[in-house]
């Protein structure tokens, strides 16, 4: 697995990781901002208005009701990114990150409005009187080039394609594998179920719903979202107001270092403004969609007779998702001050970086070293040969990096009992262990755990980490079912609807497998396909920036005329 997981790193860092794509998916967000005049404020009560219901007329055609469409929207981006997201964010990137989210999100709520609008605008029916939508088909109809010859060039075509292919990706790297991936985990660590009970039983589960399509889906997410978001919001209240003390120090350190990056603190060894900002971004996207081009499928469905009056729906989804939901998980994490606590943990072996010399937490030179070297500015010499264990304990000088934390207390072990031997280890890599060998210690914990962790600091005490899990639970499952129908609904762009019924059929197999898959690789897996489809998605949307500006100025002046 260490081979896939350094290549999907190293792809990362190329794309959704590096700088351009940052710029692009924000410059996207400030652009139409300023070019549309703020409509994420502007057209949020009338947004509301919409959802209730107060403009529908009938005969207005599609598969889903406003508020359906909505929930199945949220449902698809309120899910892992709000529980273990954040707490990676804020992990990665420290307090700072946690802002980076949340501006975000204010951008994408004017990019959502904009993706959403020509998707419905651009909407198909299948062979079976079904919609589909999505960015895919305003590429096909209005990106095509035409040459002064008269000639026409298939741009569209590619890049729906393109964009289609990636949705299908996504669908397994945002929508299936982290999700049954931060339940089973939580299942595991909250109540002891084996992963592969808990993915079967959903695999299951999930296969009844959407076998039944959008209609089937829709029902059920319409029910599950404000199910699953009361509870999670009471419980995040009550952990914030049990540390009510630290209410005002925790919303000031989000501000505190925005521009310097975050000071090590505790276990947490510092991360630089460029860090924190590009994880904050990223884990935003990856909670709010908004400019991946998802949320569009879901919303093409929606019965609407104007398609910039579901482009204003679609602005209440990153408020909901992210400015609410995420921001209170960030006020949980560090109220509850577990972000940068060491705790007993099992170690990830893909998370294990050995130095070739020990390192004092408590030393500050060290501390610089070591977050330089975490936030890839420059390297420290890493462990290359044999590590010497003797009942359990590495007996070489060196440290072990885990979580981005100098891990303490390591002790490696062999079906329960202290290991004595050698490990091979090249460039800081464990590389050769035997298969029942767990490594185990004191380090910084992160996504699900992070936050189930922090979820016990109130007077729930134990009873926390139930929320947590019963709330991923739910949410992450809903998120699989709507990207089912993100996927599907690309599958049928590319190949027709013939094809939709064994991608489910591959769709629920992955998820399965997913639930016994190691964590690291699925949420670098996800940040790629993320990526690939935002990038086309983005571009489009600029290219389409004055017709979208035409459509609401013909939307408001027959709104008035009605």
């Amino acid at each position: 697995m260490q081979p896939i997981n350094d290549f999907f790193n190293t792809l990362h860092q190329y794309i959704g990781g590096h700088h351009w794509f940052i710029f692009l998916l924000l410059g996207t967000g400030i652009f139409f901002t300023f070019y549309l005049g703020f409509p994420q404020i502007r057209y949020f009560r009338h947004a509301l208005r919409i959802v209730r219901g107060k403009y529908d007329k009938k005969g207005d055609k599609g598969d889903t009701s406003h508020f359906q469409a909505l929930a199945t929207a949220l449902s698809g981006t309120v899910g892992t990114g709000n529980i273990a997201g954040v707490a990676l964010a804020v992990h990665l990137g420290g307090p700072a990150a946690l802002f980076w989210m949340l501006m975000t999100a204010f951008l994408g709520m004017c990019t959502k409005f904009v993706e959403v609008t020509l998707s419905h605008k651009y909407r198909d029916f299948d062979e079976k009187g079904m919609v589909a939508g999505g960015p895919m088909y305003f590429m096909k109809k209005r990106l095509n080039i035409r040459l002064k010859n008269g000639k026409q060039l298939k741009t569209g075509y590619l890049l729906g394609g393109f964009f289609a292919v990636a949705t299908i990706l996504s669908s397994f790297g945002s929508g299936s594998l982290p999700q049954i991936n931060s339940i089973s985990n939580s299942m595991f660590a909250t109540f002891g179920i084996n992963h592969a009970v808990t993915g079967a039983i959903l695999s299951l589960t999930l296969a009844l719903i959407i076998i039944g399509g959008i209609k089937r889906i829709a029902k059920v997410t319409a029910t599950l979202v404000p199910f699953m978001a009361i509870i999670y919001f009471l419980g995040a209240i009550a952990v914030i107001l049990h540390n009510h003390q630290q209410i005002i120090p925790s919303f000031l350190s989000i501000f505190k270092d925005l521009f310097s990056g975050t000071a090590a603190v505790g276990g947490f060894l510092g991360a630089g403004f460029a860090f924190a900002f590009n994880n904050g971004v990223n884990r935003g996207l990856f909670s709010n969609e908004a400019g991946q081009g998802s949320a569009p499928i879901a919303h093409a469905a929606a019965k609407a007779h104007e398609p910039v009056s579901e482009g204003m729906v679609a602005i209440l989804e990153p408020f909901i998702d992210t400015i609410i939901i995420c921001f209170l998980t960030g006020l949980v994490l560090l109220s509850s001050g577990v972000w940068n606590e060491k705790l007993p943990n099992q170690f990830q072996k893909t998370d294990i970086e050995v130095l070739a010399r020990s390192y004092d937490n408590a030393n500050a030179a060290d501390v610089a070293l070591l977050e330089r070297h975490l936030s890839n500015r420059s390297k420290v010499e890493l462990f290359h040969g044999r590590l010497r264990v003797d009942e359990g304990r590495i007996t070489d000088q060196v440290s072990v990096l885990h979580a981005r934390s100098l891990a303490e207390q390591v002790e490696i072990l062999e079906n329960a009992e202290p290991y004595t031997g050698e490990l091979l280890v090249r460039q800081g890599k464990v590389t050769q262990t035997p298969s029942d060998l767990t490594f185990t210690g004191y380090s910084l914990i992160h996504s699900a755990p992070l936050t189930a962790t922090a979820y016990t600091r109130s007077f729930l005490g134990g009873f926390g980490k139930y929320i947590v899990a019963i709330g991923l639970l739910l949410f992450a499952f809903s998120t699989a079912i709507a990207w089912s129908y993100y996927g599907d609904r690309a599958v049928t762009y590319l190949v027709g609807g013939r094809y939709v019924m064994l991608y489910r059929f591959i769709f629920v197999g992955a998820f399965f497998v997913a639930s016994f898959t190691d964590t690291t690789i699925i949420w670098n897996l996800s940040l790629l396909t993320v990526a690939f489809m935002a990038i086309p998605n983005l571009i489009g949307l600029l290219l389409l920036h004055r017709e979208v500006k035409s459509s609401i100025r013909e939307y408001w002046k027959e709104f008035r005329e009605e």
